[in-house]
């Protein structure tokens, strides 16, 4: 008799211990809305392109479209599969007491340089005609390019289960030291597939005028790289003797 009841409180408390896990998994899971918003935000740049543009047969704008939608709800559809909860921690952009400081900054910094800014300006230049026409051959190597960085910017998100939007060390989630997949060949490698665009939207959209919100996203990049690279050496156990085999932060032979 007391056997079985052992039995039933063990029992009882796995249910509690399950169902316990199972809200603990909910909390960490986007809700419906914030997928809506995610999915929105992303198609809000195709948008202000054409809006800027005020062309609807720019098929550079749409092929660039088409990338940049692809890249971001499909990998991070693909990222949340493989790592759920990874988008619920990506949000927590001023939740976590854990970010640094000067991160609360650079990260919704990048985050916007890294996209609006481009398109507005190369937008503008198409309608205004203020850059020469590009040949073909330069719009396609940009689409090109483009299309690398992206998809080697999700490798590095679906391969990374840390893969956070701000700069903290998650001891909450067990953080340990991502070396495998692009990580093998370049530290940061969600920035670097983030940068390679930046040349190729210049080229794609044929617009000089966009190297400079490109050129400024790219001292935005570098300087977070720097200090997020700083801060995971001093503070991420491991992260010191990854650094000695991976020696480049973001251009394999360069940097």
């Amino acid at each position: 008799m007391y056997r079985g009841l052992g039995k039933s409180f063990g029992l009882r408390a796995g249910v509690i211990m399950m169902s316990k896990t199972l809200r603990r998994d909910d909390v960490n899971r986007l809700t419906p809305y914030q997928w809506i918003r995610l999915i929105l935000i992303y198609l809000l740049m195709p948008a202000i392109l054409f809006s800027c543009g005020g062309d609807l047969s720019w098929w550079q704008a749409w092929v660039f479209s088409l990338l940049i939608v692809a890249a971001s709800i499909v990998g991070r559809l693909w990222a949340e599969r493989l790592h759920p909860g990874l988008l619920a921690e990506r949000t927590r952009w001023t939740g976590a007491q854990d970010v640094k400081p000067w991160d609360r900054v650079l990260a919704p910094l990048m985050a916007v340089s890294l996209s609006y800014p481009l398109v507005v300006v190369a937008g503008l230049d198409h309608r205004f005609g203020w850059s020469a026409m590009f040949p073909l051959w330069l719009n396609i190597l940009g689409l090109i390019l483009i299309a690398f960085g992206y998809a080697f910017g999700v490798w590095a998100f679906v391969e990374n289960r840390f893969f956070s939007g701000v700069v903290r060390i998650q001891t909450d989630r067990g953080h340990v030291v991502c070396n495998s997949g692009p990580y093998r060949i370049v530290r940061h490698p969600g920035y670097a597939g983030n940068l390679v665009p930046l040349a190729g939207v210049v080229m794609a959209l044929g617009s000089v005028w966009t190297l400079i919100p490109a050129m400024v996203a790219l001292i935005i990049a570098v300087i977070r790289t720097v200090l997020e690279d700083s801060t995971l050496q001093e503070e991420l156990p491991g992260y010191r003797e990854y650094a000695r085999r991976v020696r480049y932060r973001l251009i394999p032979g360069i940097y």
